[in-house]
């Protein structure tokens, strides 16, 4: 059914009832599950944390407190606008619903940044967790795991939500195995928890906040939910609350862990290198590391799997958008008949994001901070203007404390941000600039192009 082009500055257009679209079969606990998976504690703990550790030292832990605080008020911004519009656009639909479009298509652009590039680097590490068992490039590990999780993104959302559950159970138990070795073997004083130290140099507070960056990409995964805000029943009231348990649930798993290896470690000068296997090994034996290594990779492929769910809910919401020229929009909006997926913005993703994990992870992984903190300022700013009189709709959850909350947010991310580095700030721009001279010379002239779409709830 054609769709009937809506003014490019007012609010959310309604879905057209014609088309297929996705299916609602989900609640707080499936979406808990996909979400928490999405955070992926034991791969984050063990791909993304040994460089913060790097880094950082000591001060990791710090850090990570710190940024999950920070989340607390990003959370309170992605419920409030994740309920007033709930699509799988996630932010660029709320933004573009608050703001205007061409601030949607913006914020769009930084979380396709974050869709091409994290799962790659995820995949990439499940290299050295299966080392155990077989020797295969981290390249070719990182595309097989992104081809396998791409076939999984197919199937009902409904049974991935339990796969993942079953993945997610087994990355907890080796979180709380690596918890309690190390909480049995400390050596540390916990003052060096708030006395942040690298080797016998000592860290400042701005390097700990500079290094929030990372530290947001750690716990970052709770904003799936508003990706599948169409898949949830009822998701004005579901998408809070698996927001806030997601949060919550992924910062005690996250953290415990990495007090516990801090805590752990002979002296700060340890963790610039740390391996965190072989803590466990030396900790227990190499069974128990070899155990917890296939733990640690299940986690990694559990972890792509929501992503790939994820990213193609994205790719497929922009195309039901019309954000590409029309025989794009058609390709990438259709629906299996039989498991209610996007299966061509699955394969799209999913394939792409396999061909990446032969690109130098270091090229990828330089813009990723930056890329999550800007969107998360995208959110944030466009929390301010939530609760204007076009937006006043009946059962929106509203945080508290607002306009405070998102204020404080805004200030706190827009430090963080020109704490990185001019070269990461710089491609990120870049990307920024092609995306404005793509909307100015096709998006703008065109007022049936890029209106965000709301399915009716039912």
């Amino acid at each position: 059914m054609p769709r009937t082009p809506a003014p490019p500055e007012t609010g959310p257009a309604t879905a057209p009832a014609g088309p297929r679209t996705l299916t609602r079969s989900i609640g707080v606990g499936g979406g808990t599950l996909l979400t928490l998976s999405c955070v992926t504690p034991a791969s984050s703990l063990f791909v993304l944390v040994p460089p913060l550790f790097a880094d950082l030292g000591t001060g990791t832990a710090l850090a990570i407190a710190l940024a999950v605080l920070l989340c607390v008020g990003i959370a309170f911004c992605y419920s409030e606008l994740g309920t007033l519009v709930p699509s799988a656009g996630g932010e660029y639909a709320m933004v573009t619903t608050v703001a205007n479009r061409f601030a949607g298509w913006l914020t769009f652009m930084l979380s396709f940044i974050v869709i091409l590039v994290v799962p790659p680097i995820i995949a990439i590490g499940v290299a050295g967790y299966v080392a155990a068992v077989a020797d295969i490039n981290p390249s070719v590990a990182g595309a097989l795991v992104m081809l396998a999780s791409t076939v999984m993104g197919l199937l009902n959302l409904r049974s991935n939500a339990w796969i993942t559950g079953i993945f997610l159970v087994i990355e907890v138990v080796a979180i709380f195995v690596v918890s309690l070795l190390g909480f049995t073997h400390t050596t540390q004083s916990p003052a060096v928890l708030v006395e942040p130290s690298l080797g016998t140099s000592g860290i400042g507070l701005i390097a700990v906040v500079a290094g929030l960056a990372v530290a947001l990409f750690v716990v970052q995964g709770f904003s799936t939910a508003v990706y599948l805000a169409e898949e949830m029943r009822e998701p004005r009231k579901t998408v809070a609350r698996t927001v806030f348990w997601t949060l919550g649930i992924s910062a005690l798993v996250i953290l415990v862990p990495v007090v516990a290896v801090t805590l752990a470690v002979p002296d700060a000068a340890a963790l610039a290198g740390v391996d965190l296997t072989a803590l466990v090994i030396g900790w227990s034996n190499a069974g128990v590391g070899a155990a917890i290594s296939l733990c640690i990779a299940a986690a990694i492929v559990n972890a792509v799997i929501v992503m790939v769910i994820q990213n193609s809910r994205v790719l497929y919401a922009s195309a039901r958008d019309q954000a590409w020229p029309a025989p794009v929009n058609r390709a990438m909006s259709v629906v299996s008949e039989r498991f209610g997926a996007p299966w061509v913005a699955t394969l799209v993703v999913g394939l792409s994001e396999a061909v990446l994990c032969f690109v130098p992870v270091d090229t990828l992984s330089g813009v990723t901070g930056v890329a999550v903190v800007a969107l998360y300022l995208s959110v944030a700013a466009a929390a301010l203007g939530a609760r204007r009189a076009a937006h006043r709709k009946p059962h929106v959850w509203r945080m508290p404390a607002w306009p405070v909350v998102p204020v404080l947010a805004v200030a706190a991310l827009a430090y963080v941000l020109v704490e990185q580095s001019a070269l990461d700030l710089g491609i990120t721009a870049g990307v920024l600039v092609v995306s404005a001279l793509y909307w100015w010379g096709y998006l703008r002239r065109r007022p049936e192009r890029w209106v965000v779409t709301v399915p009716r709830e039912e």
